[in-house]
């Protein structure tokens, strides 16, 4: 035996190939040889940009005496959870059941049969803080396997028991009402700190669904209170060190230091908040005009295209929180933090004294050794904007000297769905036809590498050569949300025939009684579990994202089945909604535009006009825009949509009724909301 993971298309398990433990990828062979040999099967699940997954590797998994340990009594088995989410999930429900928490690094002991009896995340080389040595562990579980096996065959199969039985139901709940959207609002407000701006509690997370959720319901309802609150959040954001205010783009979150200090951020950089939260500063923008939000989602954009994309056109999932620090010490975000002396060599006096005073940058420092994250402490961060734009380019071009963070160069299919969807607006709505471009190359790969012949998504791909791993629920959702945006921004009706072919699987493969929905599909690997999760987490939740997209490809198509398996679905948001909304933000943003409709707008007249434009910036909730020449078979809204008096003509209807027709830009703004844009 040796380790077997050379040939992954995965970073994080490449990173483990050199390992002295012999890992297997997650294959039916690797619980075969557990059989064969009779020993429990280790289970380690981590991801690229995980520092505690670095830790715990360097610690004890390049540890020879380890290595030897694990190799003789267990069989050991690697996966990398965006690969593999089905996996993750299954056994992270189990290990959030058994200690009431989970987390990265995930470690789970099982039987060759995937049975899990013994769980934990993070374990030390040594004893400490309460916590078990990863040696004690291993040598507990080798123990308990040969000498108490009939009780390890209970336990192990009571806890799978318990997981199959767990099911979720939603059966009588119906679709989402006002009533649901309003008792949502009122739980968000009892969880907002009015002072600061964020959600109550010491780590602070990107909330952008429940932001968008705030924005549909401010531009249907008209409630202050919502869009005071999504202001608040996004401002928070946008000043706190969860911005990378150099380079743009955000950080994975935000701690409370015990010290009351500034924020502190965890550096890594994922694909999915940048995405997310691009789209949501563009829409902020398109509520109030805020030159703030239009700044930040321009940003967002151009890093993720200067620092994610790859040469093939996708974007890559994530940016490591560490890298080398002067002393050659890979340490976490030695590449986004500042001393006053490092200012001053770059900036010289004058400016690095504007800049410390700007960013916040102390003598003592806010963060480790005397260095700086950067944030802007002041209330008027908009002063003397041109000065801290010039520093913040010259800040930049000396931060790129820096030995850079590693990258997980590996395409997510729903991530990249939800860059596409991002890029197009922010695109659009900011007259950039570069950032269309990107987005419209990123969704050539997804049909190309990662749709097939067969429409069957494939999770992911890195190199152009696709990973081989069943797309999940949240790829068909978030790759029809992409589509979709992208032939409403260009006119270009494939995008919408793609979106079809993707839906059609979901309502084929991945649909149950009652308006469920799966995770996984019903021809997938079986795994102990068929993962079932309604609930947002870093992304919109696969059963609330394919809610959405089935209700904006029914408004553009007219079809029924889609139309009812939306609703269906949205029977959840109505459960969970009032009681837990910052866990369900998608599924009430995809509410709100049931409620309103959604409403289909067809432009007949030439892309990219003033028209075109007008119908992308209302605000009006989940509103589906058609625009090309009148009676053209690309989008079906424009059918029997002749132009009056040969002028461009935009009709907008919904629930089955149509305004009259009009040819003025301002009358559409105003029947599609007229935000303040």
């Amino acid at each position: 035996m040796s380790n077997r993971l050379a040939q992954a298309t995965s970073p994080y398990l490449l990173q483990h190939a050199d390992n002295p433990v012999h890992w297997r990828p997650w294959e039916s062979e690797a619980f075969e040889e557990a059989r064969r040999r009779d020993v429990p099967v280790f289970l380690s699940v981590g991801y690229s940009a995980c520092h505690w997954c670095h830790v715990m590797a360097h610690e004890s998994f390049e540890d020879d005496e380890t290595a030897a340990y694990l190799n003789e009594h267990f069989v050991s088995v690697k996966v990398d959870r965006e690969e593999r989410p089905d996996v993750d999930a299954v056994y992270m429900e189990a290990v959030q059941a058994a200690t009431g928490q989970g987390g990265w690094p995930m470690s789970v002991f099982m039987t060759p049969d995937g049975e899990p009896f013994y769980f934990g995340t993070y374990f030390p080389p040594e004893a400490r803080h309460g916590m078990p040595s990863f040696r004690q562990v291993l040598e507990g579980v080798h123990n308990a396997w040969t000498s108490r096996r009939d009780e390890v065959g209970e336990i192990a199969g009571k806890i799978t028991r318990d997981l199959a039985e767990r099911q979720l139901s939603t059966a009588g709940s119906g679709t989402p009402t006002e009533e649901t959207q309003a008792q949502a609002l009122l739980r968000l407000t009892r969880d907002i700190d009015s002072v600061s701006g964020w959600f109550k509690g010491d780590t602070k997370f990107p909330p952008s669904m429940v932001i968008e959720f705030l924005l549909r319901h401010h531009a249907r309802a008209g409630s202050v209170a919502a869009l005071e609150m999504a202001e608040g959040l996004c401002g928070a954001m946008a000043r706190s060190s969860l911005y990378d205010q150099v380079g743009g783009g955000f950080h994975r979150y935000v701690l409370t230091p015990g010290t009351g200090g500034p924020l502190v951020p965890h550096f890594e950089k994922m694909l999915y908040d940048n995405a997310l939260l691009c789209r949501v500063y563009a829409h902020l923008w398109r509520t109030t005009g805020s030159e703030r939000a239009r700044r930040v989602a321009l940003e967002t954009a151009d890093f993720m295209v200067r620092e994610l994309r790859t040469a093939e056109g996708g974007f890559a999932s994530a940016l490591d929180a560490d890298s080398e620090d002067g002393a050659g010490r890979h340490v976490e975000g030695a590449y986004y933090v500042w001393t006053p002396g490092q200012l001053r060599e770059v900036l010289g006096e004058e400016d690095a004294a504007f800049a410390a005073e700007h960013f916040g940058v102390t003598p003592e420092g806010t963060f480790e050794e005397g260095a700086s994250v950067l944030r802007l402490p002041r209330a008027d961060d908009g002063a003397d904007a041109d000065r801290a734009a010039r520093v913040r380019a010259a800040l930049l071009v000396a931060r790129e000297l820096r030995p850079r963070p590693g990258r997980d160069d590996k395409v997510v299919a729903a991530w990249n769905g939800l860059a596409v969807a991002a890029l197009a607006e922010a695109g659009a709505y900011f007259d950039r036809p570069d950032l269309v471009e990107r987005a419209t190359e990123a969704a050539d790969l997804l049909v190309r590498v990662h749709m097939g012949d067969t429409a069957r998504l494939d999770r992911t791909s890195r190199d152009g050569r696709a990973g081989g791993h069943a797309g999940v629920l949240e790829d068909y959702g978030d790759v029809a949300e992409g589509f979709l945006a992208l032939a409403s921004v260009t006119g270009e009706g494939v995008w919408l025939e793609f979106a079809g072919f993707l839906l059609d699987i979901v309502l084929l493969h991945f649909t149950g009684e009652g308006g469920r929905l799966y995770d996984t599909a019903d021809d997938a690997e079986q795994l102990i579990r068929r993962p079932q999760d309604p609930t947002d987490n870093a992304t919109p939740a696969g059963w609330t994202a394919a809610a959405g997209a089935l209700l904006s490809y029914a408004a553009h198509t007219g079809s029924e089945a889609h139309r009812t398996a939306a609703e269906g679905a949205l029977g959840v948001v109505k459960a969970l909604g009032p009681r837990v909304p910052r866990f369900t933000g998608w599924g009430l943003a995809v509410a709100e535009a049931l409620i309103d409709g959604p409403r289909e707008v067809a432009v007949a007249g030439p892309v990219g006009g003033e028209l075109h434009r007008t119908a992308l910036l209302g605000t009006v909730p989940g509103a589906v825009v058609a625009a090309g020449e009148t009676g053209g078979a690309e989008f079906p809204l424009l059918a029997d949509r002749p132009t009056v008096g040969g002028a461009p003509t935009a009709y907008v209807c919904r629930h089955f009724v149509c305004d009259a027709p009009t040819t003025d830009a301002r009358e559409l703004a105003r029947a599609l909301g007229d935000g303040g844009a």
